[in-house]
């Protein structure tokens, strides 16, 4: 029996705090795993679950998009070819507790809105479409037929498509974004942000201007052959566990692992590999050989240093240091970029990293050394207001030594969303080129929308303004996952209407516009059953592979639809049957779908069979395949930037967001965050002890956390206050409870990505 949804809600006086730990999975991964999904799906359901977790013909993981091993490298699948983090998202997805009319008759939405995120996810799968009338207290059921009617009313009753805003998650497949982008600018608006605009979108706006191409330039064959891993403001052994197992079979063939990070993240400590003995019964792997306890804001500091130092080495010794042929043949912008770092500020550089400077000559010195490197990073670098400079002196290192373009180097962006990438690949992005744009306008004959449209932050100041009338989201929690909570929940309340598409119950369903739909649809793991016979999807994981993936489960309720069903039944009531696009026909067959994909999307040709083949294909990556750089330059740009680095005034901490162990993304597994030794809470914010004590507080202390911005404060109440290693000044709270602090207008330069890594925050003691 799977036990019932939790009646009660956390308990924050429950709080246990231990040591954290300094290795990661092991045995303890397993039984978690195994655990929860027994609880969510029973045992049989587990067992015919997740032996397809990840596998050829089964569904791929609904969480993470670290790639999967390819026979093309020789490399083989594990019969347990997922994480205990992927085990706790498809419980979640497959799990038997339903949410249906009758669970909406017993609960108004203003009960329900008093409800923590972890409740409202636990309660189970949505069953039925229901409405949220406007004036009205309750959902209500509501039949698919007058569902779409009504948005398509709404819809056309705005006085232009530009006060519709169209959201898209990255758990959603490549078939359901390119028809939701189709839907929309076919509409007329180029109104798409995705969940891309909050992590990523640093990475894609430096890269592009580095490489001609916004995505990372490795395989995971790469990966295993490097001689240096640089892993940088990440924690695989929580947000991509299975990338720890890459790690281990890097250093098992030699290679050395150099950590960035302000918290000391077990999984870059050590890795007991569960599917191996020396995982079950020995010590483990010991993974970082370096592991650099930088401040928050403090990498693009570190990276000028070394940039600097392997500079100066080839000045001592010319032609020892760096790759001049690839300098001279394939770069531009180096000697801009040398005189720019001919001298450095080491003053500043100490300041800001907080790092011994032996301990910066040496990780240099490694780099130096390394004749394949891989540089791996994720949000710790990409929300900060210098991101996109970072990640470009982060290049301009890979760059110096000619490490991008060879087998065992190159940049990696580790991608979080299971489709994210996917999604941008197929055109959800509100400033696709002109290229993309022509050819969809070409291929449909419809005419496309050129004007950019809203990003997540302008869609938030758009409704705010009255100017986003009409919100649609495809999947994801918009309302939880976005900065500056308060602020975002009054604007998404003052929307004519808001239509969530999701699998479960979340924020986004009680904080909603005046009427609210919710369209509950198929997960991942699910048949997809249509007119045609039974279909499959395809998603593209961090690594650009494109591959399928087939759902198994029976569906959770014989009145969902899937993503593609949605769209394609909306688009009809929008834009009407005659319309240009076949948007029947492609609910029937998503091969058709496929054709027009590979007609349109740049690398796709001939899709259909390249998905079929055993491990899908690899999208085309000029830099990788053959050091080929599309930029305005026609080579790989190197980038002068100014060092800076977060300033925080006296008694003030900078604080970043990140996840609990027990949680991905805004969906809340848990509350064990066992790696920290945290327990049975979420409310905590995690202070260096010498922090704690000199400015005025005590371990365990109950305060408020308020963060201080130009147009005033914000404030979220009631944290515990934990005594934890990290870097001093340094803080850090948990998502999305910690999202009230973050400043819609902090944003980084070029990408627009709030700043969630870099909150100036100060502790208040309460009355």
């Amino acid at each position: 029996m799977t036990r019932n949804a939790p009646k009660a809600d956390i308990d924050e006086a429950q709080l246990e705090v231990s040591k954290p730990k300094d290795w990661a999975a092991g045995v303890p991964g397993v039984a978690v795993s195994l655990l929860r999904s027994v609880e969510q799906m029973g045992t049989g359901r587990t067992v015919r679950t997740l032996r397809l977790l990840n596998q050829r013909h089964g569904f791929d993981c609904p969480g993470c998009a670290w790639p999967e091993p390819q026979q093309s490298d020789g490399e083989h699948r594990k019969l347990a070819e997922f994480c205990e983090n992927g085990a706790k998202a498809v419980a979640e997805e497959a799990t038997k507790r339903r949410v249906g009319p009758e669970f909406f008759a017993a609960h108004p939405v203003s009960e329900l809105a008093g409800r923590t995120d972890y409740w409202l996810g636990q309660q189970g799968r949505l069953t039925e479409p229901m409405v949220l009338r406007e004036g009205g207290t309750h959902y209500e059921p509501i039949a698919w037929d007058d569902a779409f009617a009504l948005v398509a009313g709404q819809l056309r009753a705005l006085s232009s498509p530009d006060e519709a805003i169209f959201y898209t998650s990255g758990r959603t497949s490549n078939e359901a974004a390119f028809l939701y982008q189709l839907l929309v600018r076919s509409f007329g608006t180029n109104n798409l942000p995705d969940c891309s605009n909050m992590c990523h979108e640093s990475s894609g706006a430096a890269l592009t201007e580095a490489t001609g191409i916004g995505k990372g330039s490795v395989s995971l064959a790469d990966v295993h052959h490097a001689d240096v891993i640089v892993v940088v403001g990440q924690n695989p052994g929580t947000n991509h566990p299975r990338m720890l197992s890459a790690l281990e079979e890097a250093k098992a063939g030699g290679a050395k692992v150099i950590a960035v990070n302000p918290l000391p993240e077990a999984g870059l400590m050590r890795f007991k590999n569960p599917q191996s003995p020396r995982g079950v019964v020995g010590k483990g792997t010991a993974l970082a050989d370096e592991f650099a306890q930088i401040r928050l804001g403090g990498d693009l500091a570190l990276f000028q240093a070394i940039g600097h130092l392997l500079l100066s080495w080839e000045d001592a010794a010319p032609g020892t240091v760096l790759d001049h042929d690839f300098i001279d043949g394939s770069s531009h912008g180096f000697e801009d970029y040398a005189k720019h770092l001919r001298e450095i500020d080491w003053a500043a550089v100490d300041e800001a990293t907080g790092l011994a400077r032996e301990q910066i000559v040496r990780i240099a010195r490694m780099i130096a050394d390394s004749q394949r490197t891989v540089y791996c990073w994720a949000m710790g670098v990409t929300q900060h207001k210098h991101a996109v400079a970072t990640i470009q002196e982060i290049t301009n290192v890979a760059l110096l030594r000619g490490m991008i373009g060879k087998p065992g180097a190159g940049l990696c962006p580790v991608r979080g969303h299971s489709n994210v990438q996917g999604d941008r690949t197929m055109g959800v992005w509100e400033k696709m080129p002109e290229t993309f744009l022509a050819s969809l306008e070409s291929e449909f004959g419809i005419p496309v929308p050129r004007k950019h449209g809203f990003d997540t932050v302008d869609a938030i100041r758009a409704m705010r303004d009255g100017l986003g009338k009409v919100f649609i989201g495809m999947g994801g929690n918009f309302a939880a996952a976005t900065p500056d909570s308060e602020l975002t929940e009054r604007a998404l309340r003052a929307c004519e209407l808001t239509v969530q598409v999701s699998t479960k119950l979340n924020r986004s369903h009680v904080v909603h516009g005046r009427t609210a739909l919710i369209l509950p649809t198929l997960g991942r793991t699910e048949r997809d059953v249509q007119a045609g016979g039974q279909q499959f999807v395809t998603v593209e994981d961090s690594m650009s592979s494109v591959h399928s993936s087939h759902g198994r489960l029976r569906p959770a309720s014989p009145h969902l639809l899937s993503e593609v069903a949605i769209v394609c039944r909306l688009a009809g009531k929008l834009l009407g049957e005659d319309h240009a696009v076949p948007w029947r026909a492609f609910e029937r067959d998503y091969d058709l779908i496929r054709d027009r994909i590979a007609r349109v999307v740049p690398g796709c040709a001939d899709y259909n069979a390249r998905v079929r083949q055993p491990d899908g294909f690899v999208l085309p990556h000029p830099p990788r395949d053959s050091r080929e750089f599309r930029t305005g330059t026609g080579k790989a740009n190197f980038t002068a930037s100014e060092l800076e680095f977060p300033q925080v005034p006296e008694g003030r901490l900078l604080l970043q967001t990140l996840r609990s162990h027990d949680q991905y993304n805004t969906t809340i597994y848990g509350l064990s965050d066992r790696y920290r030794g945290i327990e049975d809470a979420r409310r905590v914010v995690l202070v260096h002890a010498e922090d704690i004590a000199e400015l005025g507080f005590a371990d365990g202390e109950i305060v408020d956390l308020v963060s201080e911005w130009a147009d005033g404060d914000r404030r979220a109440e009631q944290f515990r206050v934990v005594a934890y290693p990290t870097a001093r000044g340094c803080a850090a709270a948990y998502f999305p409870e910690a999202n009230a602090l973050v400043p819609l207008d902090s944003v980084a330069r070029k990408s627009n990505t709030p700043v969630s890594k870099a909150v100036v925050v100060r502790l208040e003691h309460r009355s």
